[in-house]
């Protein structure tokens, strides 16, 4: 069976709810055998993550509560696009200085990912960021976070461990690490 064997087709979209973040849709759809099925599907606009090293391997990173899973989660910085037009990349550098007040010279896009295509169609481009100044943070209103600097190696072997559950922060640190190791 190839691929074009197993996709559905769209029928009708009807909108759900529309929140601030998110919007979810029912989708009617065809599935391959020519059967209906309902879809629900989050709408979400996006977002850029950056893993932001200095000279020294150090990487600046927040900690913040996240009300979803009900606990502080380490992250790399990272934010939803203001639309899903926005520039990937423009939204990376704004996140990092918002957040970390830092900003970088050097960009290098590692990967997007979708989080989870199950129900959601969520992208989001990570970034690696080199060549640092510091800054004044500029958070939204309604974020409160730390930051801390830690290792890169230090957070490889976190992940590696299973200490780290932010799947964009497992990707872009792993990512980063292979990158600059040159691989």
């Amino acid at each position: 069976m190839g691929d074009m064997d197993i996709i559905e087709r769209l029928g009708n979209e009807t909108s759900v709810f529309e929140g601030r973040l998110v919007k979810v849709h029912k989708l009617d759809v065809t599935l391959p055998d020519g059967r209906p099925a309902l879809r629900e599907v989050v709408r979400h606009p996006g977002a850029s993550a950056v893993v932001p090293v200095d000279g020294d391997g150090m990487v600046t990173m927040v900690k913040q509560f996240r009300t979803a899973v009900g606990k502080v989660l380490l992250e790399v910085p990272a934010g939803k696009l203001d639309s899903k037009d926005e520039d990937r990349l423009l939204a990376a550098k704004r996140e990092l200085r918002e957040e970390t007040g830092l900003s970088a010279e050097n960009w290098i896009h590692l990967t997007d990912i979708v989080t989870t295509p199950g129900f959601c169609d969520e992208r989001i481009s990570i970034y690696l960021a080199t060549g640092l100044t510091r800054g004044e943070t500029d958070p939204d209103e309604d974020e409160f976070l730390n930051v801390e600097k830690m290792p890169l190696s230090e957070l490889v072997a976190m992940a590696m461990r299973g200490e780290i559950s932010d799947s964009k922060t497992l990707i872009g640190l792993l990512m980063a690490d292979r990158r600059l190791r040159g691989e």
